[in-house]
């Protein structure tokens, strides 16, 4: 007999060719069902019927929505991944940020994190997975993103507990830090000789990470690290074994 496909399911997914919809290509090619979802609609259903797989929106900062998506994806059939890609960076610095703006850099890049764990722990299936997108801001400390930074290092710290909480359940919990990822939407600012020029030098391997590299961090997690669990893997080409970009440097 043919073994059942196993289910997946990817909220932040909705930008063409973005980490998100990376991870879902890769997982559908391996063989895995997909839902995937973001907060609104178009990108996930176009990348849907790419995939031949399910769409639903969802806002990750919502805790209702994201239970609703937890118990209906797949027809509520349950699932055996569940990737949280959904995420902001967000900028100001300690002295001047405002409250608005802290709020919804620890909202997304934190609160939501714990509903998705949350929920989606109590429906995916015995032996699931399920991977969170982190930064290597939270590694090392970036001018200007301290809030993201901090929202990130406590996404990892939550990371660690889940792995210790769920593990009972035979749940692994675990995260990527990318470094800045070569997308669509990041590609004319990263290749900018002023901005992208001064951060590749930064980088040991001497180019930024893509996409699909960092997909392909995600599924091996989710797919074939059976025996990681709370760890947080850095995908950013050795870079912060080298000083963040600072404002001053020529």
């Amino acid at each position: 007999m043919t073994e059942p496909r196993k289910n997946a399911v990817v909220l932040g997914a909705s930008a063409r060719n973005g980490t998100g919809w990376k991870i879902c290509e890769t997982l559908a090619a391996a063989g895995y069902n997909v839902c995937a979802s973001a907060r609104t609609e178009d990108g996930v259903k176009e990348l849907s019927q790419l995939i031949n797989g399910e769409y639903m929106s969802c806002d990750a900062t919502v805790e209702s929505e994201v239970e609703n998506l937890a118990r209906k994806a797949h027809g509520g059939a349950g699932f055996d991944i569940a990737i949280l890609v959904a995420g902001e960076g967000v900028t100001g610095t300690i002295d001047a940020i405002s409250q608005e703006t802290l709020d919804h850099a620890i909202t997304l890049n934190f609160y939501a994190p714990v509903y998705f764990l949350r929920h989606m722990a109590r429906n995916i299936k015995s032996g699931g997975r399920m991977v969170f997108i982190s930064s290597i801001a939270a590694h090392r400390p970036w001018p200007g993103v301290f809030s993201y930074g901090c929202s990130k290092a406590a996404l990892e710290t939550l990371v660690r507990y889940a792995a210790l909480e769920y593990a009972p359940k035979g749940i692994s919990v675990n995260a990527v830090a990318p470094g800045p990822i070569l997308t669509p939407t990041t590609e004319p600012r990263l290749k900018d000789e002023k901005i992208g020029g001064r951060m590749v030098k930064e980088i040991p391997q001497g180019r930024f990470v893509t996409a699909q590299e960092v997909a392909d961090a995600v599924v091996w997690l989710a797919t074939k690290a059976s025996s990681i669990n709370g760890e947080s893997i850095l995908i950013d080409g050795g870079m912060h074994l080298r000083r963040a970009l600072q404002p001053t440097d020529p």
